[in-house]
């Protein structure tokens, strides 16, 4: 199913349809404030197998990050974190960034390897903004598989369609994506570090 959403006034009715695909195990292709993804319900982890089969490949936990609606979540699934990290926090999010903390005795098994890191994202997007609001629960989320003859199509939402329509339960047109992934900022350690530079400068 292919929903032309608006980016900056999503419909409350097509907004409702990907929730409920959401609610019902389903997955779904969404714009964010940087590329494409693609996610389920974190109440629904059983549908990561076949996210894992539309990219081709095992997808690690490590590769999988939590998208909420706004920090209020993180406790539930993160160790307590300590001051400096909170403000950077609080300071870059919403936006594209990914910052991996250590995960907490709640997180589902999928997240219990040696490491126990979740990778925690609040998207800049109306539409995901409100969709993960409507959830109430994050989406575990991951990119879409990367084209070399094509890198283009992850900007296309059309494109993304005509790929993966008949693989995922929904795909929501959004306008044109990004080409430039989020940043991951691992901040397990003593102090963040960044894996790996976004589309916008991080706040310290």
């Amino acid at each position: 199913m292919l929903l032309k959403i608006h980016p900056d006034n999503p419909q409350d009715r097509l907004v409702h349809m990907a929730v409920s695909a959401l609610e019902a195990g389903g997955i779904v292709i969404y714009p964010t404030d940087s590329v494409y993804g693609m996610g389920c319900s974190l109440d629904h982890l059983g549908a990561v197998v076949n996210m894992e089969r539309i990219k081709g490949y095992y997808t690690p936990s490590t590769r999988l990050s939590f998208l909420c609606n706004d920090l209020s979540q993180l406790s539930n699934y993160c160790r307590p974190l300590n001051n400096h990290v909170f403000r950077m926090m609080k300071k870059n999010l919403p936006g594209p960034f990914t910052f991996l903390l250590q995960g907490n005795s709640q997180i589902p098994k999928l997240f219990k390897g040696k490491k126990r890191t979740v990778g925690i994202r609040v998207p800049d997007n109306p539409i995901l903004q409100i969709i993960l609001k409507e959830l109430g629960v994050p989406i575990v989320s991951t990119s879409l598989p990367w084209d070399e003859e094509e890198p283009g199509y992850l900007s296309d939402p059309g494109l993304i369609y005509d790929r993966f329509g008949d693989q995922v339960d929904v795909v929501i047109d959004g306008g044109s994506g990004g080409l430039d992934s989020s940043a991951i900022i691992d901040c397990t350690g003593p102090e963040p570090v960044i894996i790996r530079e976004g589309p916008k400068p991080l706040l310290f």
